[in-house]
């Protein structure tokens, strides 16, 4: 028997390709149609709202894979019908006849589709074009063309219901002369719109998707109310077609394409400070095209033209845009507060945080309740730290398994890193970014910036920041790396492992995965969870069955005193018991970086120091999370520093690497997930962002500017913790203004003859690697000399003690955080690294971020920081002076713990920190606090920095001297039980005779003097 060949698939393709050419070529009104075999009814049951992570599954406009619709029904609308008299009336309605031919009626549609509303113009002709589209659409699909999209179409749309496509009523044309044909036809179109929307064949068609102005992005509810929406041609000013420039500025040296645009996208994004808009400007000089719309804003990037083929388009765009934007962008036109890109925001649910103990806790509890998108940058970021500690779970809370499990559950998860200068710099980000990208398709990772391309190579990325769904934002000084975990405790030691026994007694079964186990909150013992890739840590052994104290075994090193309470009792509580030596840094997390920098970044579980024979340098810090609108403002700056960087770096424009696009402040208050123990206060977000760093136009450093009105409108005290403290302008080397303003203030008080405090508690050395006890590295001495040139009476106190004379120290007191304890049967002494960047002033205002006092933090044309500034809106008695004060709940309860921490009061509750102005406060306790520690420590341990040392020469000299803990011991131990809290003075005088600036030739001397500053 003989059988036909089967066609070969190239001879497919091509009968499609004819067949195709030949349908959009086909006049279908002279089609009779039979209606066929489609469902064009929509049975989706009724739904509310389309999820925000619809943005990252859209595809091209054509394709018919888009989801567009709510499952609820779109109703159309026609509101009144626009009819000119003349071209200059073409803007007013009237019901007026239309005498001129040449100018159509215009019919204005009300939309409705869930909870969005909005306006179309379209004219008679627009009615028929899309009928004609749509019936050429609806026969293309009744012929089985041989291609496998074409088929599936087909099938997506097959049912055995058949129902007719609505018919267009005729009409008399564009122009209606009478007012009975004017309603006649308003009412016609009206029904044929409501029928065609009724069908989802056609209404999911792109043809119609463009009639009635929606796009995938419509009613994505997270992206706010919906605007006009519409096919444009569109240009970037200045990308001109190569090789045309000679033609000047005409509209035929550029390259136009067509997208689609929408005006509720086009406001918040581009401009993030204000968007100002340049409507209806009709000569080549300002749109450079006949009919356009130039759209101007404050960053970087060229203005965005948009071209339309009449005045009336152009004229309705613009329009729309400038309602819009004006109706819901007004925060985003004007000038704020300090200069800052954001407005300030009321009743915002804040809380602050002290060490970073609680905040990595947060950060985690955060983490777990994402449901769409993860934003972090930091200036460094380890991926393996554990939030949670001590270890008790397995890697649960282990930062890369947070975000690999958050990834598989689909949350998008984007991070930008500093992007080191290698030379200078140990912090290894390459590592970071591949470590992360690993994780899942879902991680996206970006570093910035690149420093041959940009010719950025002093300044940094410096800012820390975390936000959940663009609703959670948590901003401070703690970047997700090592060595930043600690608690109020700040404990020298860690040399045990980290294990657990779950009622051993009463529980059988067969031993946990390196002897740990997560707990389920009953005291039963459960499986691991993301236990199958967990390294073996150093020093963790088998579960122990003997009984253990881990209070006692604290008290024994010194790590607690034994009248307190320490911190870990409800850090373990609900996990099981804990045996063995408690190990809370794991690997590089355990770190003393003046001693010794980080080495070896890629194998984290690695010690690089002997917790043996070395204490680690404690971390003091501060972090705050806000929610809300604030929380919009920071990931709208998270999401301009991505899309900058996106375009600057050619590496990051594939669609892997996705745009992304900030949520609407109106849907801000939906709060899905709130950080427990929050205080409703009034925030704003200030940031130092330049045009490397951000791609905006005109520098902004808010940050500077709320320090210096905070001081200035002070009246009883300021509070001030911050990793440096360079300020009091010179104009030459140091601009920033903190320090005249701190001096300023001082003097007024002074002359007013009233109480005024200053507390400043910053580092007793700077954090780079050298050993003091041989005058410290060259970057050591290079930051001391501005440090100290700032802060000792060359200038601050220089300018304070020419109005105050020997007055000063009643205003004002520097000083460091400094601890001790025993290891391996010795005593131990090191600072604590005060890395805080925050400000307290009047128990009412407080400043928390990223920003140093430097002129790197300050100026905002060099490093990128981001802070908050809250201002208490609730308030709570407490006293001031000796008198009876109200005092901001917020800004209150951050001190109090501020200070019961680094003065012992946690322990010692005879000590009264409440009156932060009174002499019995600031004399017998603060000063007297800091000298008595201070002496102490210099006693027993002869440490460094000192102010008995002012010259390498006397170093020597003063290290020859033991200390008690060498001659004796037992005196020693009895000195320290006099040490109360971690305070001490700053040393205003070490090496104050001796030139810090770095010798000629090293390679401290070559960087730029604002590096230093």
């Amino acid at each position: 028997m003989h059988h036909p060949s089967n066609p070969t698939s190239s001879t497919l393709h091509l009968v499609a390709a004819d067949m195709s050419e030949i349908m959009e070529n086909l006049d279908t009104r002279e089609l009779d149609l039979a209606d066929g075999e489609y469902d064009t009814t929509d049975s989706k049951p009724p739904g509310e709202r389309q999820g925000f992570a619809s943005i990252y599954n859209t595809v091209g406009f054509k394709e018919a894979e888009g989801k567009v619709f709510l499952s609820s029904p779109i109703t159309a609308k026609i509101l009144a019908v626009e009819r000119f008299t003349s071209a200059q009336d073409r803007f007013n309605i009237t019901t007026q006849r239309s005498v001129n031919k040449s100018l159509p009626a215009v019919f204005k549609i009300e939309l409705r589709h869930g909870e969005f509303v909005w306006v179309v113009k379209r004219k008679e002709k627009h009615f028929m074009e899309l009928h004609r589209e749509l019936l050429r659409y609806k026969t293309f699909m009744r012929i089985p063309l041989p291609s496998r999209s074409h088929t599936v179409k087909r099938h997506s749309v097959y049912k055995s219901e058949i129902r007719a496509m609505p018919n267009l009523p005729r009409g008399g044309g564009d122009e209606l002369v009478r007012e009975e044909q004017v309603s006649s036809r308003r009412k016609a179109l009206e029904d044929y719109l409501n029928k065609l929307l009724k069908m989802p064949m056609y209404k999911n068609y792109h043809a119609t998707m463009e009639f009635i102005d929606v796009s995938q992005l419509s009613f994505i509810h997270d992206l706010g109310p919906k605007g006009l929406e519409g096919m444009v041609h569109k240009r970037s000013g200045g990308h001109r077609i190569p090789g045309l420039n000679c033609c000047g500025h005409s509209k035929m040296c550029y390259r136009w394409s067509k997208r689609s645009v929408s005006d509720m996208i086009l406001s918040p994004p581009l401009g993030c400070r204000a968007l100002m808009i340049n409507v209806i400007k009709m000569d080549s000089k300002d749109t450079e095209t006949q009919h356009g719309v130039r759209i101007d804003t404050l960053s970087r990037l060229v203005s965005l033209v948009l071209k339309f083929n009449s005045y009336r388009h152009a004229r309705w765009w613009g329009q729309a845009i400038e309602g819009f934007v004006k109706k819901h962008g007004s925060a985003f036109l004007t000038d704020h507060r300090f200069g800052s890109f954001a407005s300030p925001k009321h009743n915002i649910p804040a809380k602050w945080y002290v060490n970073g103990k609680t905040y990595m806790e947060d950060v985690a509890d955060a983490l777990e309740e994402s449901k769409e998108e993860i934003f972090i940058t930091d200036w460094w970021l380890s991926p393996e730290i554990f939030m949670k500690r001590p270890v008790v779970e397995g890697n649960r809370w282990r930062l890369d398994y947070i975000l690999r499990r958050k990834a598989q559950q689909g949350v998008r998860i984007f991070v930008m890193l500093y992007k080191e200068v290698e030379l200078a710099l140990g912090i290894n980000s390459e590592y970071s970014k591949r470590t992360l990208m690993h994780l899942h398709p879902n991680v996206k990772v970006m570093r910035h910036p690149d420093h041959v391309s940009s010719s950025v190579y002093l300044w940094a990325h410096h800012e820390k920041i975390v936000v959940i769904d663009q609703s959670v934002a948590f901003v401070g000084g703690i970047d997700l790396a090592y060595g930043r975990w600690d608690d109020r405790e700040h404990r020298l030691t860690d040399v045990g492992s980290v294990t657990r026994s779950v009622a051993l007694e009463q529980v059988e079964g067969p031993p946990l995965n390196n002897g740990l186990a997560p707990s389920n909150g009953h005291g039963a013992a459960s499986m691991v969870t993301d236990s199958m890739d967990q390294p073996k840590l150093k020093g963790q052994g088998r579960i122990r069955r003997s009984r253990f104290s881990l209070k006692r075994h604290l008290q024994k090193h010194v790590l607690a005193h034994a009248d307190s309470d320490s911190s870990l009792q409800t850090e373990v509580g609900g996990v099981g018991e804990l045996v063995g030596n408690t190990r809370f840094w794991h690997g590089k997390d355990y770190c003393n970086f003046v001693y010794k920098d980080w080495i070896q970044l890629d194998k984290p579980f690695d010690d690089f120091i002997d917790r043996h024979t070395h204490p680690r340098m404690p971390w003091h810090d501060m972090g705050s999370v806000v929610h809300g609108t604030a929380a919009r403002d920071v990931a709208r700056h998270f999401i301009q520093r991505w899309n900058f960087c996106k375009i600057m770096k050619p590496k990051y424009r594939s669609l892997s690497y996705p745009y992304l696009l900030p949520k609407s402040h109106t849907t801000a208050g939906e709060i899905r997930y709130q950080v427990p123990g929050c205080i409703p206060a009034n925030v704003q977000i200030l940031r130092s962002a330049s045009d490397w760093s951000a791609g905006i136009k005109y520098p902004e450093e808010s940050i500077h500017n709320a320090y210096v009105h905070a001081i200035k409108a002070s009246q009883h005290y300021i509070y001030i913790e911050n990793q440096f403290f360079i300020s009091c302008a010179d104009n030459k080397h140091v601009f920033n203004k903190i320090g005249d303003a701190i001096a300023e203030r001082i003097i007024k008080a002074y002359r007013e003859g009233k109480r005024f405090r200053v507390y400043v508690v910053t580092p007793l050395l700077p954090g780079f690697e050298g050993d003091i006890n041989t005058g410290g590295g060259s970057a050591i001495q290079a930051v001391m000399h501005y440090n100290y040139r700032w802060v000792n009476p060359v200038c601050l106190l220089f300018c304070v003690r020419v109005s105050v004379d020997d007055q000063w120290m009643n205003y004002i007191s520097f000083a460091g955080l400094r601890t001790h304890a025993e290891l391996e049967g010795r005593l131990v002494t090191e600072l604590i690294y005060v890395h805080s960047k925050m400000l307290i002033v009047d128990d009412d205002t407080v400043i928390i971020g990223s920003a140093n006092i430097n002129d790197r933090s300050m100026l905002g044309k060099r490093d990128s920081e981001v802070a908050v500034v809250v201002e208490d809106s609730e308030t709570v008695a407490s006293v001031m002076d000796g008198q009876k004060y109200q005092a901001g709940r917020y800004a209150l309860t951050l001190r109090l713990e501020c200070f019961r921490t680094i003065l012992g009061a946690h322990n010692d509750l005879t000590i009264d920190v409440s009156d932060p102005v009174s002499d019995h406060f600031y004399k017998d306790i603060w000063m007297t606090t800091c000298a008595r520690n201070a002496t102490i420590y210099q006693k027993v341990f002869r440490c460094l920095p000192s102010s008995d040392v002012r010259s390498i020469l006397e170093l020597e000299g003063y290290l020859a001297k033991p200390g008690l803990e060498r001659e004796d011991p037992t005196r020693a131990h009895e000195e320290l039980k006099k040490i109360r809290g971690f305070l001490v003075q700053f040393p205003l005088y070490f090496l104050s005779e001796q030139n810090l600036l770095p010798p000629i030739g090293s390679k401290e001397a070559m960087v730029p003097m604002e590096v230093w500053t």
